[in-house]
């Protein structure tokens, strides 16, 4: 087998291999005891076998996404939807504005509460299945929002949103680990958050043609617009049985189908083969995963480093959220004279704005990602800019709608940065439980930024809401401050990474080598940055 140094993004072209099951079980056996029975790939074979698991896995996760970022967050453009008739939400449901910020807030209330039993669940059951079912339950209720018909209606079925999509964000970013070194997980996080930000801008493109659907059958425009993506997430939630694979098998494994999954259609494999035996020297770690018990739970629950990162994500996953539901508010604020069509259209640009930092920040966080922190404290502190601008250019609006533009820019980097190097850290340190975990809990508890801002900001803070040159300016410092609280904890994390280190935990409960560390081929160039040398490799 070809050599390859490692570190490097050089290597001559893959050698043909000759892959037979005696061959499989051979080196599945000698790896058991962790040693290297034979040497690296060449870097070409193993990115052809993640580029091949990139076209399995990750445009599914972007289309359920899209549509699970559209169910939840079209409650915001609906608040303005055909106002100019009293045919938008808030209108027909005669909202208060505290009416509109608990139903906001309601479904991060059951996020947190359920985001972390949701992602233990996943870890301890087939994946593929339990996000089937997440997809499914949110087209669910977001069919039912067709029907609410005043504020108690609309605050039951955000909080149910919360309790079945809960898990659906930290399980993505866990269901990554089970194909991908944590190293690489950034790029394609990002790949498919891109579908919230298409989703945000889509959301308000569409809904512009959902307004002109307003009475149609019965039905007003935003209702329209609630039955039509709740119905496409049901049919999406079937049709990943089909299409997801299950954590991948070690080499001669073969897959049990018992209880529930014996009526549920079989599992795609996701590499066959050749590519499936490159797959497992190449990331030994997730095919050798011990059962947790309760003991390794609780030493996940109380390590240090789940809080500087929460902290981290309760600042920009806040302003996130808030720009997502509130942009179109803000934007009206800033000239009233734009029609709900014009605000529909100028609220886009915002998440193509975001869209565009990820596209070009993320690969190269990823290539660079002992520097993670960086990139992400440069996400915030655009934000920041962006959020000034919005405060203080009063004499020019298109300047202080430039600043939502870079508020949408600074976005794109920050969220994707903050959760893998979430399972960089966790991976390396609890294993799979710590990546389940840790993902959930930052995700979880970091949304309490969410909670902030949609219940305590904007126009749910009714004295900063009111009309003049100075609305919203409070609610504006308010995310600056949350965001300045973000960059301060990457800082405070580096620090603390760098004081005590990041070894294996020698109090893992289960097997008798707790506490090793599992070193496969991935691991041997995580050592290393791979820099721009060969950027256009994945």
């Amino acid at each position: 087998m070809a050599a390859h140094s490692h570190g490097s993004d050089e290597g001559g072209p893959p050698p043909s291999y000759n892959v037979d099951d005696k061959k499989i079980k051979n080196v599945a056996s000698n790896t058991e005891a962790g040693q290297q029975s034979i040497e690296d790939y060449p870097i070409e074979r193993v990115e052809a076998v993640y580029r091949k698991l990139d076209w399995r896995i990750i445009p599914a996760f972007w289309i359920l996404y899209f549509l699970n970022s559209a169910i939840r967050s079209n409650i915001g453009i609906a608040q303005t939807m055909n106002a100019e008739v009293k045919h938008d939400l808030v209108s027909q449901l005669r909202l208060t504005p505290k009416d509109t910020s608990t139903a906001l807030a309601l479904f991060y209330v059951a996020y947190v509460l359920f985001d972390l039993p949701s992602n233990l669940i996943m870890s301890r059951l087939s994946p593929r299945v339990w996000m089937a079912r997440i997809v499914f339950a949110v087209g669910v209720i977001g069919t039912c929002f067709t029907a609410v018909n005043d504020a108690w209606s609309l605050k039951l079925l955000r909080f149910l949103l919360g309790v079945v999509i809960a898990g659906m964000w930290p399980g993505m970013s866990y269901y990554l680990t089970l194909f991908y070194p944590p190293s690489r997980t950034g790029k394609r996080i990002g790949m498919y958050f891109t579908a919230a930000q298409i989703s945000a801008a889509v959301v308000g493109l569409v809904s512009a043609g959902f307004q002109k659907m307003d009475t149609l059958g019965g039905l007003y425009g935003f209702q329209w617009m609630f039955l039509i993506y709740g119905l496409l997430a049901v049919i999406l939630g079937v049709g990943l049985l089909w299409w997801l694979p299950d954590r991948p098998l070690a080499p001669g494994q073969v897959r049990e189908r018992t209880g529930l999954l014996k009526f549920l259609p079989p599992s795609p494999e996701a590499l066959t083969g050749e590519d499936a035996l490159v797959h497992y020297h190449d990331l030994r770690r997730v095919y050798h995963a011990r059962p947790w018990n309760l003991r390794d739970l609780w030493y996940v629950l109380i390590d240090w480093r789940l809080w500087p990162l929460t902290l981290m994500y309760f600042g920009v996953v806040g302003v996130g959220i808030g720009t997502q539901l509130y942009g179109s508010v803000i934007i009206r604020s800033i000239n009233p004279k734009f029609s709900s069509i014009e605000v529909s259209l100028l609220f886009a640009p915002i998440w193509i704005m975001d869209f565009i930092a990820i596209l070009v920040v993320l690969p190269i966080s990823d290539r660079f990602h002992k520097y993670r922190p960086l990139f992400f404290s440069a996400g915030a502190l655009i934000q920041i800019i962006g959020i000034l601008t919005v405060t203080f250019a009063l004499d020019n609006q298109w300047a202080r709608y430039g600043g939502l533009l870079m508020i949408g820019f600074g976005l794109g980097p920050t969220v994707p940065n903050c959760m893998a190097w979430t399972n960089e850290i966790f991976q390396q340190r609890h294993r799979e439980v710590g990546v389940a975990t840790a993902s959930a809990l930052v995700s979880g508890l970091g949304n309490l930024g969410s909670i902030v801002t949609t219940y305590a900001l904007y126009t749910g803070w009714p004295e900063d809401a009111k009309k003049g040159p100075h609305q919203y300016r409070k609610s504006n410092f308010t995310m600056i401050g949350i965001l300045a609280l973000s960059i301060a904890s990457s800082f405070v994390m580096v620090a603390l990474l760098k004081t005590f280190g990041n070894k294996p935990s020698q109090k893992l409960a289960s097997g008798d080598d707790s506490g090793d560390e599992i070193i496969d081929g991935a691991a041997r160039r995580e050592a290393h940055q791979r820099g721009f040398k060969r950027y256009f490799g994945k």
